[in-house]
């Protein structure tokens, strides 16, 4: 079995972002970069089928030339091999372009794919709309938001959450697959597995090289602003009896926070 694992560089959720507001993007400096948390169950799946069933799994890029590193911890992690898609552009938050790259990228580079994994989303665009525009392009079945996932031959078994409920879905293979939290736990990069993905090459292709140029290449999305959410402010203490707080709750409720 050969699966093609999508991963994104994000900065580390627990980082501090600063914005330019002048250039309209996050600044990078400063921050520590890591692969997206959803990615993560999605390689993990990877590795697990190919320890089960025999093949090999492809990760890749699509971004900056920093991206080498998260590509190579994922190469800690066990992938077999990595490549980047190198994008020199600023993130565009334009899903459309990204999927017809992944998806040129599949047909010239990964044809044979038996399984395409994604992560739900990536953390920070969190547009979730990536896988399923891969497998339109590429005109596959695809399960997204899978918590559970059952290969046997050509057919794939899948519990995806819905609200409220599990939905179970079968579906032949190849077929595109967006990994969510509950799949699987992602393993830690072993010391062995970091030195060996020291040594191996990651090969850079470029969208012009998937023939992706021209109008396809460029982003249909401008931002306008971009801007950190408000600050939160802190909780009130209400003094006095039980019957007094509930008056003065209500009272706020309908005043300040105007909810009722």
């Amino acid at each position: 079995m050969h699966a093609v694992v999508f991963m994104k560089r994000v900065p580390d959720t627990e980082s501090r972002i600063k914005i330019d507001r002048e250039s309209k993007v996050v600044v990078e400096e400063g921050l520590n970069f890591i692969i997206s948390p959803y990615d993560e169950y999605a390689i993990e799946e990877a590795l697990k089928l190919r320890e089960a069933k025999g093949g090999t799994v492809t990760v890749a890029a699509f971004g900056p030339e920093e991206a080498v590193t998260t590509l190579r911890k994922a190469l800690a992690m066990g992938a077999d091999e990595a490549v980047l898609i190198k994008d020199d552009r600023k993130e565009a938050y334009d899903p459309l372009r990204v999927a017809r790259v992944l998806a040129a990228f599949v047909k010239a580079r990964a044809a044979d794919a038996d399984l395409i994994l994604f992560g739900r989303m990536s953390v920070g665009a969190d547009n979730a709309s990536v896988p399923s525009m891969v497998a339109e392009i590429l005109d596959l079945p695809q399960a997204n938001v899978v918590t559970k996932l059952e290969i046997e031959g050509t057919t794939a078994t899948a519990h995806r959450e819905i609200e409220g409920a599990v939905e179970k879905i079968a579906f032949s293979l190849p077929a595109v697959v967006s990994a969510q939290k509950g799949l699987n736990e992602p393993r830690y990069e072993t010391l062995k597995g970091i030195m060996a993905a020291k040594k191996k090459p990651v090969p850079v292709v470029t969208p012009a090289e998937l023939g992706i140029s021209g109008e396809a290449a460029e982003s249909k999305i401008e931002v306008l602003n971009i801007e950190l959410p408000p600050s939160k402010q802190g909780g009130k203490i209400i003094p006095g009896t039980p019957e007094e707080a509930a008056k003065e709750l209500v009272r706020l409720l309908r005043t300040e926070a105007k909810i009722l």
